[in-house]
């Protein structure tokens, strides 16, 4: 009896070693994706010069546009660390040649650095300040307007010839006035601007580090620090900033890493799998 006790609490000790140094993701592995880490005994995630917190035993993790591969350090609750290594699947990046902007938002004069710094220095600050152990996410996402998608995350765009830095988001064309709408409840963290780039902007915090940015509105609806649920409008479509026509750039954050911002809508439908011990995909 006393040996058959002993095995018990020997096999369960070892049940739960293993459990511990395993981790569930949830998405896709590719560039510029989002996925769900779970775990119920993670604490701590590390990627990238980042870290990331387990909150109700999950965390959201983000592959940058040129992520080719990842070592994730796990923090478990009972000390262990543990590193998996996560091949990233290459993305297809389109080319986008887009005409008809007006010069001046193109190559910027002079007199226009002191706006461009505020835009900067505003939208910067905004996007480190989310609150990562806020839970408006747990509600999900859905799109924030409806439109033809003029413009995909990640592409390399030409604006008047010229080269410029990869698109941040999203472009969502739609008539100007049309209601845009909170994608997830959250508190939003900055409203307003007419910036040099962004025209309107509003940016919303939704808690574990993901946030949604919605820019170039004709009008703000919220202002800052007003807790907003999903599906409530908050701005109009419009054409301020850089823009040849009225839409709205939708774009998504998380841990000031910009992602593919339809991952939101499409993470908890996607394969899940378990990884353990620094096993390589």
């Amino acid at each position: 009896m006393r040996n058959s006790l002993i095995c018990l609490i020997i096999s369960f000790l070892a049940f739960s070693t293993a459990q511990a140094a395993e981790i569930e993701i949830c998405g896709k592995l590719a560039e510029g994706e989002l996925v769900h880490l779970k775990s119920a005994t993670a604490t701590k995630a590390f990627a990238e010069g980042r870290e990331y917190t387990f909150i109700d035993g999950g965390a959201w993790l983000t592959f940058p546009r040129d992520a080719k591969a990842i070592d994730l350090k796990v923090v478990f609750n009972n000390a262990e660390e543990k590193t998996f290594h996560l091949d990233v699947a290459p993305t297809k990046w389109d080319i986008q040649s887009i005409k008809g902007v007006p010069q001046r938002k193109v190559t910027p004069l002079a007199a226009d650095e002191a706006e461009i710094k505020r835009e900067q220095k505003d939208v910067g600050t905004a996007l480190k300040s989310f609150d990562v152990y806020a839970k408006g996410w747990q509600n999900g996402f859905i799109l924030p307007v409806d439109g033809v998608i003029s413009g995909h995350f990640g592409n390399q765009r030409i604006f008047n010839g010229t080269p410029k830095s990869p698109h941040s988001g999203t472009d969502i064309a739609a008539p100007e006035g049309t209601p845009v709408k909170a994608a997830g409840d959250g508190k939003v963290l900055l409203s307003g601007g007419d910036y040099f780039y962004s025209g309107n902007i509003i940016i919303v915090d939704h808690g574990g580090g993901l946030q949604t940015i919605y820019a170039h509105l004709k009008e703000t609806k919220v202002q800052k620090g007003d807790a907003v649920k999903k599906g409530q409008v908050i701005g109009l479509v419009g054409k301020t900033g850089r823009v040849t026509g009225p839409h709205l750039h939708w774009g998504a954050s998380d841990n000031n890493v910009r992602f593919r911002p339809h991952a939101l809508l499409e993470v908890n439908a996607q394969n899940c799998k378990i990884y353990q011990d620094e096993e390589k995909e």
